[in-house]
């Protein structure tokens, strides 16, 4: 079955509220919230980190980049790495590469949400594909995922004019 399928069975058995769109092709998660006309920071994206032998799922706001040392300390590791495509490919079998879904718990890992995505009423995110998103309230997210929440981001540098 595809994963929206498998998403949207998951998230009714857990009697979530959630709304599936579909848009044209979109690959980075700032693609994304402009083609769903949301502000990135409204946006998630899910990262994958391995750290001290463990696989991490780590969800921030499309506006921001991975900080490592905030995950580093936010996670209790000793050193962390973004995890390669070839281990997404075998970690999300079902996913197109980099369009997992925050959901952690489908997958056996732990996740970590940016605490300034915390605070936010709703959330969206890539539901397996590159054109499908998923939006669904914050609560209900966290009620479902029950993540850790803590400081990971950090804002991007601004491109020079050199």
């Amino acid at each position: 079955m595809p994963l929206s399928e498998q998403l949207r069975s998951f998230l009714d058995s857990h009697q979530v509220e959630f709304i599936l769109t579909n848009h044209p092709q979109a690959y980075t998660a700032r693609e994304v919230a402009a083609a769903e006309h949301l502000p990135p920071r409204e946006v998630a994206k899910t990262v994958v980190v391995f750290g001290d032998g463990a696989y991490h799922m780590v969800v921030i706001p499309a506006s921001k980049l991975v900080d490592f040392h905030e995950v580093r300390a936010a996670l209790g590791l000793s050193q962390a790495r973004l995890a390669t495509e070839t281990e997404l490919v075998r970690l999300f079998p079902e996913c197109e590469l980099g369009a997992m879904p925050p959901f952690g718990l489908m997958y056996g890992l732990p996740v970590y949400l940016d605490g300034s995505l915390a605070g936010q009423d709703t959330i969206a995110f890539n539901a397996g594909t590159h054109r499908e998103v998923m939006h669904m309230r914050m609560p209900e997210f966290r009620r479902l995922i029950s993540p850790h929440i803590v400081s990971l981001v950090r804002e991007p540098v601004a491109a020079r004019g050199w």
